[in-house]
């Protein structure tokens, strides 16, 4: 069955009828084929929301409030169905599918909250008789382009945020994930949103260039949202700014996790353990640097292998419960060998897991990393993940550094007071004293520095990204001017 795209709340084939497949690494087999969009198919839709705009931009909070709670509520009776989907799409495993449901509809119940929090300020004025203030406004429609491998959380926030603001949203899902992201419109759709208030787009790798700067360089799009890859972020706010449109960025990562000397050792590997490896480390703030200090580092290394040997590798499909399954396509095989065999070729050692045979890889800890080696600074977004000794904290903090990225990070330390102090010096958008870097919690701002990107998800930081500030003032019609 083909997933169709959605305008109006209505199902349709690509204008053209043009299809593609989502192809299983593993097997080679079509697990999904959708309806490839088309630019005339991407008009449709920017127009629709358009039209949507002008009765959904004067919607109450009340109303926004009670659709959006319905929507998480029918998140949540859907569970079932996205675990089976995810698995079978992206290699999802069930903790994996559960965490994007469950942690969607608390995103959805907070953003809901928040339609009642979008308030303008009074300003004081020299003016005699005058009030001056402003209000925060809805923008227009919100260009949504989201990610597979987080394909209900990452989407959820995309559509949210935007409708409680008064926005309407074109969401345009991956290629590698379109039932899992059309069945996370149909729980807006099945919630009562309005047609044209949420219109559902995909389209063909090939086509997706073309799609997206129509819609962008559309009137009625006035804000874009992106969460993916630096290098295709970098091409978006390219087209953004040819067309004075901003953007929110939230791209790649290589977060570093600081193990100090006085650090709770079991502690830290479990949390290591966790964010390294959480669906099979393909998430922007996985786990791909731990940054040791040399005192401890025998110590933290050989119990993390003997963990990370022992993580279960299958197929979702087959054993839910795994940890490790499939990486998203066979081109991850080669790219992420070439990274081993650079490290091991110039001293690093692999102390668990090894090189891929295929897309269903082994979780493997490469211990000895140098800043000669391109897994040093290059997202692996793989079941793999590294160790860098130091001698101190200041080295520690250097090395966390030392990277293009700055999205997450942790450090694990007893000194709580370092700890923060350290916190304070480390570009990151986010940082966790002892707790993993892979968080997430819809009331609290989420986002990166340098190449990770640029704007906020999550908290009161989503309405100054989805709003308009307008300053007005009310004055006495009979004031004096100066000539």
């Amino acid at each position: 069955m083909t997933v169709q795209i959605t305008i109006d709340n209505r199902k349709r084939d690509a204008s053209d009828g043009k299809t593609f497949q989502r192809i299983d690494p593993v097997s080679g087999k079509a697990v999904s084929v959708g309806a490839a969009c088309t630019v005339e198919d991407a008009l449709q839709a920017a127009e629709s929301s358009a039209q949507a705009f002008r009765t959904w931009s004067l919607t109450g909070p009340t109303e926004r409030r009670r659709i959006l709670l319905a929507a998480a509520d029918v998140l949540e009776s859907k569970m079932a169905e996205f675990c089976r989907v995810m698995a079978e799409e992206i290699g999802a495993s069930q903790l994996w599918a559960q965490f994007n449901v469950g942690a969607s509809a608390g995103l959805l119940r907070e953003a809901a909250a928040m339609t009642t929090q979008i308030k303008g300020e009074t300003i004081p004025t020299d003016k005699p008789g005058a009030l001056s203030m402003t209000l925060r406004q809805p923008v227009g429609t919100v260009l949504s382009i989201v990610p597979w491998n987080g394909p209900v959380i990452l989407g959820a926030r995309a559509i949210a945020y935007p409708l409680a603001c008064g926005n309407t949203v074109i969401f345009k899902g991956s290629e590698n994930s379109p039932r899992t992201h059309a069945l996370l419109a149909e729980a807006f759709y099945e919630a009562g949103l309005p047609p044209g208030v949420l219109n559902f787009l995909i389209s063909a790798p090939a086509d997706a260039a073309a799609v997206t700067e129509a819609l962008v360089a559309h009137d009625s799009v006035r804000r874009v949202n992106f969460t993916g890859s630096t290098k295709v972020g970098r091409m978006i706010a390219q087209t953004c700014a040819s067309h004075l449109k901003r953007c929110l960025l939230e791209l790649g990562g290589k977060a570093p996790f600081i193990v100090l000397d006085d650090a709770d050792i079991d502690g830290a590997v479990n949390a290591a353990v966790f964010g390294a490896f959480l669906y099979q480390g393909q998430i922007c703030m996985s786990t791909e640097r731990f940054v040791v200090d040399e005192r401890v580092a025998d110590d933290f290394v050989a119990r993390f292998a003997k963990r990370v040997a022992a993580l279960e590798t299958n197929l979702p499909s087959e054993s839910p419960a795994c940890v490790i399954g499939p990486m998203i396509a066979q081109g991850s095989v080669q790219r992420i060998n070439q990274l081993l065999d650079d490290a091991m070729g110039k001293g690093a050692k692999v102390v668990a897991g090894g090189l891929a045979e295929s897309a269903l890889m082994k979780p493997t800890l490469v211990d000895g990393v140098t800043r000669s080696m391109a897994i040093y600074d290059e997202e692996t977004f793989g079941p793999v993940t590294t160790i860098v000794r130091v001698k101190d904290a200041e080295e520690a903090l250097a090395v966390a550094n030392d990277t293009a990225y700055g999205l997450s990070s942790s450090i694990f330390s007893a000194d709580v007071t370092k700890a923060l102090q350290l916190a304070a010096r480390l570009d990151a958008g986010c940082v966790h004293i002892n707790g993993a870097t892979v968080q997430n919690e819809p009331q609290a701002p989420y986002g990166g520095m340098k190449k990770s990107g640029y704007g906020r998800f999550d908290g009161s930081a989503v309405i100054e990204e989805f709003t308009e500030v307008k300053w007005v003032t009310v004055e006495p019609s009979n004031q004096p001017y100066p000539f």
